[in-house]
């Protein structure tokens, strides 16, 4: 079994905590309040200008020509990413310029760029992974057919050149990272974090 595989079976209970959630399984059924979705399209939308800054730091760090290339081609797909999140905020009217981040969007903020900014490629997959894996997880695991308003949201992170960017992201993690306690910590942190953001969501704090 590759590492970035070991690493999302041994991280399984955090997965299913995010899948049932009340906040994801809202999007699922479509029946989240929309406030609330709002709330997290402006707190995800900061977070993942940060996570493009992340793998800007990895491009800057590449050892060699294929893994630059390849953290370039996962900068442009937070991009894709951030305009879903300008398409939502232009037709329900969500400021995504005057976000001010919850304490769980700062948690992981500072997190990824701490760890991109000093821990080298292979701990900069561990902290990154887990966001890509766990949402193309969650957009499998969910229908379009049900999500009513969410159904875009579904549709993104269920879609195939999502799940090959998180392919990708996992190559680099088993090509740059060595089954340490460091880079266990670090993708375990990113996952707990990511059941914290969707927590926040929910709670609007």
């Amino acid at each position: 079994m590759s590492l970035s595989a070991d690493l999302w079976a041994a991280n399984a209970d955090l997965a299913a905590a995010a899948l049932a959630h009340p906040f994801v399984a809202g999007i699922g059924d479509g029946t989240l309040p929309r406030e609330r979705f709002a709330g997290y399209v402006a707190q995800d939308a900061f977070f993942l200008e940060s996570f493009a800054r992340g793998y800007a730091l990895g491009v800057a760090h590449s050892p060699d020509r294929a893994t630059l290339d390849a953290f370039a081609d996962l900068l442009a797909g937070v991009r894709e990413e951030l305009a879903l999140h300008a398409g939502y905020a232009a037709r329900w009217g969500i400021d995504l310029a005057g976000v001010q981040p919850l304490p769980a969007t700062t948690a992981y903020t500072d997190f990824l760029l701490a760890t991109a900014s000093l821990g080298g490629v292979g701990a900069t997959c561990a902290a990154m992974t887990p966001c890509m894996r766990l949402y193309a997880h969650l957009g499998r695991s969910l229908s379009p057919g049900r999500a009513g308003d969410y159904a875009e949201w579904v549709t993104t992170y269920a879609d195939p050149g999502f799940d090959a960017l998180a392919g990708t992201l996992e190559r680099l993690l088993d090509s740059h990272a060595a089954d340490v306690p460091a880079v266990r910590t670090a993708y375990r942190r990113a996952m707990a974090l990511e059941v914290g953001f969707f927590d926040a969501a929910w709670r609007g704090a």
